[in-house]
């Protein structure tokens, strides 16, 4: 249900990405109107923590982010979780580990980390992006170390070169094994490359794609919950 989604959007500049996008005035707008809501002793959080594929860049509201569709998935299977959107439109995972801190000020019960497609598309080295998404890692478990944690995979364009796109893939399950975090292989399956699922970009999906994003993350995170 929508009055149980909780936005945490940080209102900053960003850097224009070509491929996860850049803050626009619709984004801002959105985050400054998003209410937080005062969640009851009996409920749990999700932090959902990534780039504007979690924010909902470009939909009309952020319940129809994949983030808000979790929401109401959960409200249906009467689950007392609440969702907090920690998604910020051109975060890289440099950027994601300073920000995370600010976010682990309230408790996290669950941990969904959706980041690293910014870095790829820049081409950022995948050892670098490994550090980033490693550090982030430990501070949820430093914080939290009761805290469930979920692992969004991700891919790279082919035009990226095959040893980056095969490293690039590989690092999400490689960092789940290690962590011990369930895994959702790719989270862009079956809307990734599909026009009518995506916006004018060609890279963030549409309402319906961002259904498509929701239930390959509930096919996991049900299983966690």
């Amino acid at each position: 249900m929508r009055h149980k989604f909780r936005i945490i959007l940080a209102i900053a500049l960003t850097i224009t990405v070509a491929g996860c996008g850049s803050k626009s005035a619709k984004t801002d707008t959105l985050a400054r109107d998003s209410v937080q809501t005062t969640v009851t002793a009996s409920t749990k959080n999700i932090l959902v923590f990534g780039d504007s594929l979690t924010a909902g860049y470009g939909l009309d509201d952020p319940s129809e982010s994949y983030a808000g569709v979790l929401q109401t998935k959960i409200d249906s299977a009467k689950l007392p979780y609440t969702i907090v959107n920690g998604g910020l439109s051109g975060e890289t995972s440099a950027g994601g580990k300073n920000r995370i801190d600010w976010l682990l000020k309230q408790p996290v019960d669950v941990f969904v980390l959706e980041l690293g497609a910014n870095d790829g598309l820049r081409g950022i080295p995948v050892k670098e992006t490994t550090r980033n998404l490693q550090t982030i890692i430990d501070k949820v478990k430093a914080k939290y170390p009761q805290a469930k944690l979920v692992m969004l995979g991700m891919q790279v364009p082919p035009n990226m070169g095959p040893a980056y796109v095969r490293d690039f893939k590989n690092m999400f399950p490689q960092l789940a094994a290690k962590n011990n975090m369930a895994l959702v292989p790719f989270l862009l399956q079956g809307v990734g490359g599909v026009r009518a699922l995506n916006q004018q970009d060609g890279i963030h999906p549409t309402a319906e794609g961002a259904k498509i994003l929701a239930a390959n993350v509930w096919e996991v995170l049900k299983g966690v919950l």
